[in-house]
């Protein structure tokens, strides 16, 4: 379908301006032409009731001495009126006496009913006029006249107010598209400059144009100088904008350069853990082995639990410190996502984790689980932490009960690992996933509060999220999401 150009506001000025005239011209016209279409017609009837007055005055003694000549010469006397087309003198009996017709032909018709209240009686209809008048002699009815006219001179009044309206109409809007062609240019020429000074700014994003100024004081000369006004607000704004935009990237360059700097010092810090500390560490355990060999038999049993207290909290250190490491290296590993198994994730922290039974109870519940898209490196040490942490807190069990499963929301897969252990208090849940954040003693369930944290740091660095639920003594229920538009079925 082809599309139709938009008008511009001159051609709708112009357009409105003649529409406004016509119109009124044409509602004053058709005022002045009923005005004078219904005067015209009072006068004919006013008119045709004068004549059917005189025809019925001259008549009354040719009705009532049975004279139809003398009454035809009397009606023969309406000729000189051409508007009247038939007239007809009945008697009180209904028969017709006297009869004239412009054409010379008299048509056959039924006489006038005249109510006996009425003198006379008028019909109008489109063509033609009908009045009837009763014949009174001494106050007796003596027959009724019947004179029909027709209305051509009203049409042919109604042509020639037409044909004079339409020259006043097409004078009229001559004229209004003249003074419209003249005076356009005073209004619609700044809204022109207006709407391509618009279009260059939205196009080019120039905002230094301007709007030509309009000299006459009035509205447009407003709307103009506001729209320079905005022009030169947006103008500035923006430079302001590119000025902290570039402040921003400089500032972003100088963050990033300081990061840079502050992961370097933390890979040096890792490296100084690693090898600093554990090489004392290694001497500590070393030294009271050393110890226990040499003076054992002569340390008496308080003697050997403080070498025992060294050897475990020397290794509890080391543990401590390999935690941290690996918290500091899951934030720093690049991802490798793939399709991932995660049956076979778990059935692999499972196995991990088996060392961790030690002959225990423990009812395994495992749902079917749907393929991931994961990094399965970072993503087995997240099941192997929340198994562990359901092995270690159902210890208490006499039967363990774990079931992991999925459940599908909007937007993402989530996987869950519940257990029957002594669960927590849901008024601390939000120090589950912080680093060394802990719940229980340290001598009711061993751990350095890391493991958790890393569940979350992994998780998060896949795009979802993690979360409990819990009470005391009454299981609890970890889970992580992964986004679902990564999932394949």
């Amino acid at each position: 379908m082809r599309r139709s150009h938009p008008r511009s506001i001159s051609w709708r000025l112009t357009w409105m301006n003649m529409l406004v005239s016509g119109f009124a011209l044409l509602i004053a016209g058709a005022a002045f032409a009923a005005y004078d279409v219904a005067t015209f017609r009072d006068e004919l009837v006013r008119n045709v009731s004068t004549q059917a007055q005189i025809v019925a005055s001259n008549s009354v003694s040719s009705v009532l001495f049975n004279d139809p000549k003398t009454a035809q010469q009397t009606l023969a006397a309406l000729e000189a009126s051409p508007d009247i087309v038939l007239a007809q003198i009945y008697t009180n009996e209904g028969q017709l006496f006297a009869s004239y017709s412009r054409t010379g032909v008299v048509p056959v018709t039924a006489p006038p009913h005249l109510p006996a209240d009425r003198a006379e009686i008028a019909r109008l209809d489109t063509a033609s006029i009908d009045l009837a008048r009763r014949i009174v002699f001494q106050g007796s009815p003596a027959g009724v006249v019947r004179i029909q006219a027709d209305l051509q001179d009203m049409y042919d009044r109604l042509r020639n107010y037409a044909l004079i309206v339409g020259a006043v109409l097409f004078v009229s809007l001559a004229g209004a598209l003249l003074v419209s062609r003249v005076s356009q240019r005073a209004i619609s020429s700044p809204l022109i400059a207006v709407a391509a000074v618009s279009r260059r700014v939205s196009q080019e994003k120039d905002y230094s144009v301007r709007a030509e100024p309009v000299q006459t004081p009035h509205e447009l000369s407003v709307l103009v100088d506001s729209f320079n006004t905005m022009l030169s607000e947006i103008q500035q704004r923006d430079q302001s904008l590119h000025e902290a935009q570039a402040q921003l990237e400089r500032r972003v360059r100088e963050r990033t350069e300081e990061l840079d700097a502050s992961n370097k010092e933390l890979e040096a810090f890792s490296y100084s853990v690693s090898h600093d500390l554990r090489a004392p560490l290694r001497h500590v355990t070393g030294f009271a082995n050393l110890l226990e060999q040499h003076a054992g038999p002569a340390l008496d049993d308080q003697g050997r639990r403080y070498v025992n207290t060294i050897t475990e909290a020397a290794a509890r250190m080391a543990t401590l410190i390999d935690d941290l490491l690996a918290f500091s290296r899951m934030g720093r590993a690049s991802l490798a996502k793939r399709r991932v198994d995660l049956s076979q994730i778990v059935e692999d922290a499972r196995a991990e984790v088996s060392t961790d039974i030690n002959g225990r109870r423990i009812v395994w519940n495992v749902q079917p689980l749907p393929p991931v898209e994961a990094d399965p490196a970072l993503l087995r040490p997240v099941m192997v932490n929340l198994l562990s942490n359901a092995i270690k807190y159902t210890k208490t069990r006499e039967e363990a009960r774990i079931d992991i499963g999925t459940e599908s929301r909007s937007g993402e897969v989530i996987v869950f690992v519940r257990d029957n252990g002594v669960g927590f208090d849901m008024a601390y849940a939000h120090k589950l996933f912080g680093v060394f954040q802990r719940l229980h003693r340290a001598d009711e369930f061993t751990g350095t509060g890391i493991g958790l944290a890393n569940v979350r740091r992994i998780v998060q660095r896949h795009g979802g999220r993690t979360w409990a639920e819990g009470a005391v003594d009454a299981g609890a229920t970890f889970y992580f999401s992964l986004p679902a538009k990564e999932s394949r079925a």
